[in-house]
């Protein structure tokens, strides 16, 4: 499934860096990977992983074999931009994988919606419940990075928040 980027973003193109970049969709039971291409345009579901203690050092590898410039992690936010549980977990999960992938920036960006579009993606391209369970995680991070690739264009700056090995998340 390759998810196309806007057509706001392609006709309001500003500066975006070149490289691939890598979005994480970090969830209690799988964790979603996505891709872009070197040309920071298109993002592309890459893999699903397990949650648990061998999560972060794939994640590592798969950005060190990609030579990403940046990974991208969800943050889970409600409807009026609040953060609860999910987020100081996403937010964990973003400060010890900066630890793992240093010097590679982390940033973590608002992920609302991004699990619904990817439904109906899949589901607009055929996929029963069952087929879509075992790849959403990996549509949600290619939904997830897509937005983060448009808005970089749009404003011509990285978006989110950059992560900090300490944790800290900085504009």
């Amino acid at each position: 499934m390759l998810l196309r980027p806007s057509q706001a973003g392609v006709q309001g193109s500003g500066p975006v860096r070149q490289g691939v970049r890598l979005a994480v969709d970090v969830g209690s039971v799988r964790v979603g990977v996505a891709r872009s291409d070197p040309g920071g345009i298109l993002a592309s579901p890459l893999a699903v992983l397990s949650s648990g203690p061998d999560d972060l050092d794939e994640l590592a590898e798969l950005a060190a074999s990609a030579d990403a410039i940046e990974v991208i992690v969800g943050l889970p936010t409600s409807l009026s931009g609040q953060e609860g549980p999910a987020a100081g977990g996403a937010r964990s999960f973003a400060a010890d994988l900066a630890g793992r992938v240093a010097p590679i920036p982390v940033r973590l960006v608002d992920e609302r919606f991004t699990t619904t579009q990817a439904h109906d993606a899949l589901r607009r391209g055929g996929r029963d419940s069952r087929a879509r369970r075992r790849v959403v995680d990996a549509a949600a991070a290619a939904v997830l990075l897509q937005s983060a690739l448009d808005a970089e264009r749009a404003t011509g700056h990285p978006p989110g928040q950059l992560v900090t090995t300490k944790g800290e998340a900085h504009r």
